[in-house]
């Protein structure tokens, strides 16, 4: 990350503030008038959702191109990645973790309201702690693999003949 451009900061910013308004508007973390919430948010609520937005940020910039004269900059290049999946569960996870359990139609239909209260309720810290490693997990291994081998870049007419 030291050899971030300004561009990479950016995106950083904007993405972890997107992920804290994505994440923390309709599960009523950030108090609005759209979204309520019978369940009170817990104190944990509010940390979760900011390492999830720290996180996501940062994992969103390692998608940022530094321009090179192989890639100009605005060039479209196609990179296989399967760290994706892992961040996107880890934003998933933090969705449920942080949010109320029985406005969760999906856990209410499964469990109960009953059910989401006893058994959901209490399982959330665990998924807010399993997405905030997924997230790290993630944002390490585009780090690792940014710093250790760059994919060259390729221009969308020599993909085209490559497949």
């Amino acid at each position: 990350m030291r050899g971030w451009t300004r561009r990479h900061w950016v995106t950083a910013a904007v993405g972890a503030v997107g992920t804290a308004l994505v994440i923390g508007l309709p599960t009523d973390v950030i108090p609005n008038p759209v979204f309520g919430r019978p369940v009170p948010v817990t104190w944990w609520s509010y940390p979760v959702l900011a390492v999830t937005a720290v996180l996501a940020g940062l994992l969103l910039a390692t998608y940022v191109r530094t321009p090179t004269p192989a890639a100009p900059a605005g060039e479209l290049v196609l990179e296989d990645d399967r760290n994706t999946r892992l961040g996107s569960v880890g934003g998933l996870l933090s969705f449920f973790a942080v949010g109320c359990p029985v406005c969760n139609k999906l856990v209410v239909v499964a469990l109960g309201t009953v059910g989401a209260r006893t058994w959901f309720e209490p399982v959330q810290p665990y998924l807010a702690v399993i997405s905030a490693v997924l997230l790290a997990v993630a944002l390490r291994a585009r780090l690792r693999s940014a710093a250790a081998c760059p994919v060259p870049a390729r221009r969308p007419d020599e993909l085209e003949h490559s497949a």
